[in-house]
């Protein structure tokens, strides 16, 4: 189908074209208006503007890539009708998936493009303006969820990146976000470094850097923490401002918490839905509508990095099962579980890592790459391959552990084979 959509579009092109008389050359001339040259732009009035839009690029994106990962990951069920989106809930996801395009990959390369479209330009005093920093943090970050999210990436058209090469270009530029912020000094710079801290270190982490990932770790404040705000406009900006995770709970009921998170932990903040107004699109049999209350509004802000997320990376870069029972039991005892008081082998601690962090980072994207460093610890609600769906009438659950890179992309960008 869309071999023939492109070959009649040819074809209609062709014929316009042929219908033009000589004079209208200027035809081919049209300039894109979405395009903006950086020898254009004055870094002294525009650069600040174009670095808040690049920022709330990746709040964009990052509420989507949240919420894909939640449904891939088994952080929530997928209580949607859409087959794209089930296709995520059992992982098995078709390079054609409209969605994969238009809420993942889209939003992701725009975001990444961005950062880097502030960061080409001639700013002034560039080893210390806090602009630069904010675009190398949401850069990095964004090249960071991508090349954790995806199995290859691409950057602006380049050849197909491995996860390891988009890691380190992540790595890249949180350099660039950490001397820049730290050298700036406001409050606001020390921010952006520190974020990028914690970013560098789940980067090194993912890579198996174990000792760069507890270094960058260790030197992030314990009670920092860095949110993403996002806005109520249910008018002309919903889809780019709002919380997207309350926006497919409340708008859509497409997300269903799962019995396993169903658990009195604070961290896991949910309810039964309370009534009208809280209909689940696409009803589980036998499971009532459980909504997600860690995002309980449009304008409720995400996570993006922490102290605490820097703790669990020192933790688990340590390889340390006595270092991390000391975590383990402060989060367990802290959110009303008590002592841990299973097995103490290496593996069996490091489950109860994950476990914790699955309950920490519930909705925040983590888990996808916790998938990936160490699936026999990811056990914390998620199918195994091969198991039975949780909804009747789809495939059993696939083998996926990362997505695939959508046909938009690999068929347009010419560094791909063909």
């Amino acid at each position: 189908m869309n071999i023939r959509r492109a070959v009649s579009r040819t074809m209609a092109g062709a014929a316009l074209l042929i219908a033009l008389p000589a004079c209208s050359d200027k035809f081919l001339q049209v300039e894109n208006p979405n395009l903006i040259d950086a020898t254009t732009v004055d870094p002294n009035s525009s650069a600040a503007t174009l670095a808040n839009s690049a920022q709330q690029d990746y709040q964009t994106w990052y509420g989507s890539a949240a919420l894909y990962s939640g449904w891939f990951t088994g952080e929530v069920n997928v209580s949607d009708t859409f087959p794209t989106r089930n296709e995520f809930g059992y992982r098995q996801i078709e390079n054609l998936n409209g969605d994969l395009t238009s809420f993942l990959w889209g939003p992701a390369s725009v975001s990444a493009a961005g950062g880097k479209g502030v960061l080409d330009l001639a700013l002034p005093t560039p080893t210390t303006n806090i602009i630069g920093a904010q675009a190398a943090t949401f850069r990095a970050f964004t090249i960071l969820d991508m090349a954790t999210d995806f199995c290859q990436i691409a950057l602006s058209g380049s050849v197909p990146l491995t996860q390891k090469q988009g890691l380190d270009s992540a790595i890249y530029w949180f350099n660039k976000a950490i001397t820049i912020g730290q050298a700036n000094g406001t409050a606001a710079g020390i921010a952006y470094a520190n974020a990028a801290l914690v970013g560098r270190a789940r980067a090194n982490l993912q890579e198996g850097n174990l000792a760069a990932a507890a270094a960058d770790a260790n030197a992030v404040p314990a009670a920092f923490v860095y949110s993403l705000q996002y806005v109520q406009d249910l008018t002309t900006n919903e889809q780019r401002l709002v919380n997207r995770f309350w926006q497919f709970t409340f708008d859509r009921g497409s997300t269903d918490v799962p019995v396993a998170y169903r658990v009195g932990d604070p961290r896991v903040k949910w309810e039964l839905a309370p009534g009208p107004g809280y209909t689940e699109q696409d009803v589980i049999a036998g499971h009532p509508y459980g909504i997600q209350q860690k995002y309980p509004g449009y304008a409720s802000p995400m996570r993006l990095a922490s102290g605490l997320e820097a703790q669990y990376i020192a933790a688990e870069a340590s390889a340390n099962p006595a270092t991390q029972l000391v975590l383990i039991n402060a989060q367990r005892i802290a959110n009303g579980q008590g002592a841990y008081t299973g097995a103490t082998d290496a593996a069996s601690v490091l489950t109860e890592l994950y476990n914790q962090r699955a309950r920490e980072f519930w909705l925040e994207g983590r888990k996808i790459g916790d998938l990936q460093r160490n699936p026999a610890a990811t056990t914390f609600n998620f199918q195994p391959s091969g198991s039975v769906y949780y909804k009747p009438g789809y495939p059993n659950v696939g083998t996926q552990v990362c997505w695939i890179l959508p046909y938009s992309e690999t068929s347009t960008n010419v560094n791909f084979p063909h």
